[in-house]
């Protein structure tokens, strides 16, 4: 398969700079907000249910993020999900979910309501998705991404979205393939929001490429080839932040295709 396109979608976001309409949490807020800047995308902000519908209108893309749940919050996701729904690309981050179970039937109620184009999260939420019964610890992942691929491709099926596995290898699962992004680094789970900021970045993607597989794809590369640029430049999870940002904005063409370690496969 070829990846030229991982570049492509980069340049056209620099290009573009859609604006990214983010319902997200507390948490990652300032996070995603300066990834989606340092990308090259154009990062709004908005929950108020007074005005979601109006900014969901105008935004290239939705990014629903559950970390900090509360009743007024869901209840704009739905308002903004319901004006993307099928015109405006959105993606869905269940943080935490199989936690608890407002999490989970919260989750599912925003897949029902919104149809999100991607479903983005780590193993035990993606397992959790899918198996009512697996239960995960906090928003922190207890299994590995490679043993919920099955389940991936399941929940792509009842839910028409392509399923993004992130961990130490990231699996993107769409009807019939398999991509897996080899890149990344194991100090990267140890700052906060690193996994709703991929999410949000999906969303600058999805803005800018019609084929949701493979602006999944690209996301995630990116993602990983800047996690590890950044890591070979930093002390610590502190050091990294900044670093990230710094790699993220000044990666190129180049950096791509030299870093890049991606398998495809059908299934």
């Amino acid at each position: 398969m070829n990846t030229q396109f991982i570049y492509e979608d980069l340049r056209k976001i620099r290009e573009q700079k859609p604006l990214v309409h983010n319902i997200t949490n507390f948490v990652g807020m300032n996070n995603t907000a300066n990834a989606l800047l340092a990308i090259g995308a154009s990062p709004v902000m908005s929950h108020a249910k007074e005005e979601v519908e109006d900014m969901a209108s105008i935004a290239s893309a939705l990014v629903l993020n559950i970390g900090t749940l509360s009743p007024e919050w869901v209840h704009s996701m739905k308002l903004a999900g319901e004006v993307c729904k099928g015109r405006t690309p959105i993606v869905l981050d269940p943080v935490g979910v199989g936690a608890t179970a407002y999490r989970t039937r919260v989750a599912k109620e925003i897949i029902e309501a919104c149809r999100p184009s991607v479903i983005r999260g780590n193993a035990s939420e993606i397992n959790a998705l899918y198996d009512n019964t697996n239960q995960t610890k906090g928003v922190d992942s207890t299994i590995e991404t490679s043993n919920v691929v099955d389940a991936a491709k399941q929940l792509s099926k009842l839910t028409g979205a392509v399923i993004v596995i992130s961990g130490p290898v990231d699996y993107i699962v769409d009807n019939g393939r398999v991509a897996s992004i080899f890149n990344g680094n194991k100090m990267m789970p140890f700052v906060t929001a690193m996994g709703c900021t991929a999410t949000a970045l999906m969303g600058a993607f999805l803005a800018v490429d019609e084929d949701v597989f493979n602006a999944a794809i690209s996301c995630m590369a990116v993602m990983g080839i800047t996690g590890e640029r950044a890591v070979a430049k930093s002390v610590g999870p502190g050091s990294l932040q900044v670093n990230f940002l710094d790699e993220l904005y000044n990666l190129d063409e180049e950096k791509i295709n030299s870093h890049l370690k991606y398998e495809y496969k059908t299934y």
